[in-house]
């Protein structure tokens, strides 16, 4: 069985987008659309928190680890991450991540059809189930609707936490700014050993 682990990190909307995303703003703000602005006061946080939407954000790079082997990291223009990504993805039995069915695979979904990169693994995201997805992090809660960060649940378990070298997923854009791409990639990569050791504690394979 082929197993790949992932994680993902992700990136506010392009300068290209930029006067749609204050378009955005000022409607949000004209209408005081609290399910859009959840309580951001600034263009900035509004700006920023593309990084969690698919339809605008980017991908920055997309860690991963097939079995055992060393975790690795896709770097660079965003549909060439991706399709490299599906590439090593076409004969995988199964995903491994944290909060992958709620975050990482949508947004990796979302930006294949808007790059038009075309999946080469149509998975399906029913709940309840830990295949061909394994969420650590709905497996942990046992799909209750409390959600543990990695951060958290590697502590617990003992595991050395992927934040612990100063960077998380928070401070990628201001990495990335700052030209600091080999910290990101490096981090990203932690994020993925450590929910491979989750991953292989909760399958008590130690």
């Amino acid at each position: 069985m082929k197993k790949i682990f992932l994680d993902i990190e992700t990136l506010p909307a392009p300068g290209d987008k930029m006067d749609l995303i204050k378009s955005f703003w000022e409607d949000s703000r004209k209408k005081n659309d609290s399910k859009l602005i959840k309580g951001v006061n600034d263009f900035d946080t509004f700006f920023r928190n593309t990084s969690f939407q698919g339809e605008f954000g980017r991908i920055c790079c997309i860690g991963y680890a097939v079995d055992n082997e060393p975790s690795d990291c896709l770097f660079g223009d965003e549909k060439e991450i991706l399709e490299k990504f599906w590439a090593i993805a076409k004969d995988a039995d199964l995903f491994i991540g944290h909060n992958v069915m709620d975050f990482d695979f949508r947004f990796i979904y979302k930006r294949s059809i808007i790059l038009s990169v075309r999946p080469t693994r149509d998975l399906s995201f029913a709940r309840y189930r830990n295949n061909p997805i394994f969420d650590t992090m709905c497996e942990w809660e046992k799909w209750g609707s409390r959600g543990t960060s990695l951060h958290k649940l590697s502590i617990a378990l003992g595991i050395a936490s992927p934040k612990e070298e100063g960077i998380d997923g928070s401070k990628v854009y201001d990495y990335l700014l700052a030209g600091k791409i080999d910290e990101i990639c490096e981090y990203c990569k932690r994020d993925v050993d450590a929910t491979r050791k989750v991953y292989k504690r909760m399958i008590f394979d130690i």
